[in-house]
């Protein structure tokens, strides 16, 4: 198959995904119980944007939130008052984004285009060969973008120069959903299929590499296993899922694979030194000890609800829902501790945090800052 075609598939994929959870034939939701908070907690500011069709990402940077809207719009809010502090355009509709050190925010458009903004202003502009849903990563005063087929392209973040492409050997079908992007100490983290790969990031050298699941199937689509991001790092290890097949956790420092367990599922895990926790395809959630993988809990509770990812705040995992409620759960039992609604359409990508504050961003272009007390 070529590129092209490849891209084309990845991006069919997610259409089928996103009718698929939309159709008649969709399971019913099961019902929210009525629920006596646990904790005290509240939408402390909210914020508007075009919308969030695709699962734009949030970089939480210290005292701020770096934020994107459909439109192009790119936005820094302080993340205590939700105080705008600055306001940018892409100059077209986005596909990705957003990534940011502080200094230097990025985003891909649908154009194909990655634009890099030093502040409120652009910096430079660079055409890329195939379409992006991957939020850049922005490090070491370089702009990391992964491509849908999973090529990536590293550029110098004070011009704009490539410094280096790495393509590894084609998947003969790739998913057209964010992928594994990130960093830890001198080394780019990266999902390649359903492997995880340390790379130089100077020069594009693969340093390891090892598989978290092993796919399976008789054709392209039931052995699609891409690594889906963004991964919860715990000190030297990070965790992530390989769609519909598995969730494991990797030691970075020896490139060696800590534990994995064959599991469905279709958005990011978050957890932290306790637990790691994500939902099956049925949106059954469930917990994994992090020092060796063995089953911590299960909640039913949440069945077909089109949960977000999920991430780790103090004592409690959060994710959002396709009803837009943000739901806290107890860390070490799983039950429900605090329920907070935004503005009725669905919780897009995975909530961000910044300091103690958590931003989640809705379909409707809502961004709500939440914090619980």
């Amino acid at each position: 198959m070529t590129s092209r075609l490849l891209r084309t598939l990845g991006t069919a994929l997610v259409g089928a995904m996103f009718l698929a959870a939309c159709g008649s034939d969709k399971p019913k939701p099961v019902a929210l119980e009525s629920l006596t908070p646990k904790i005290a907690g509240r939408v402390v500011w909210q914020a508007k944007v075009d919308g969030a069709r695709f699962a734009l990402s949030v970089a939480g940077q210290g005292d701020r939130f770096i934020a994107a809207g459909d439109d192009g719009t790119v936005l820094a809010l302080d993340a205590a008052s939700g105080r705008e502090l600055w306001r940018a355009s892409a100059g077209g509709r986005i596909s990705a984004g957003v990534g940011s050190d502080g200094r230097w925010s990025a985003v891909v458009t649908q154009a194909n285009e990655v634009v890099v903004f030093d502040g409120a202003q652009v910096s430079w502009r660079a055409r890329l060969p195939a379409r992006t849903v991957t939020a850049p990563l922005v490090a070491g005063e370089r702009v990391f973008v992964m491509t849908v087929d999973r090529t990536v392209h590293a550029f110098d973040a004070v011009d704009g120069r490539r410094l280096w492409v790495l393509q590894r050997p084609g998947e003969a079908l790739t998913l057209g959903q964010a992928g594994l992007l990130t960093s830890y100490r001198d080394t780019l983290i990266v999902g390649q299929g359903p492997r995880l790969a340390g790379v130089d990031p100077l020069k594009g050298a693969v340093r390891w590499e090892v598989p978290i699941a092993s796919p399976r199937g008789t054709n392209e689509v039931e052995r699609l296993a891409d690594l889906i991001g963004p991964p919860v790092r715990i000190g030297r290890f990070f965790c992530a899922r390989s769609f519909q097949a598995a969730v494991g956790c990797v030691d970075a420092d020896r490139g060696a694979l800590q534990w994995a367990r064959n599991v469905g599922g279709i958005q990011a895990v978050g957890g932290d030194d306790k637990v790691i926790v994500g939902a099956d395809a049925s949106d059954r959630i469930s917990a994994w000890r992090f020092a060796g993988g063995e089953p911590a809990w299960t909640n039913e509770k949440f069945l077909h609800r089109a949960t977000s990812g999920f991430v780790s705040v103090g004592k409690t995992v959060v994710f959002g829902d396709g009803d837009g409620f943000v739901h806290f759960l107890d860390r070490d039992s799983g039950d429900a501790v605090l329920r907070l609604a935004t503005d009725g359409t669905p919780v897009v990508g995975t909530p961000a945090l910044a300091g103690t504050t958590m931003l989640v961003v809705t379909r409707g272009g809502g961004l709500f800052a939440l914090r619980p007390e």
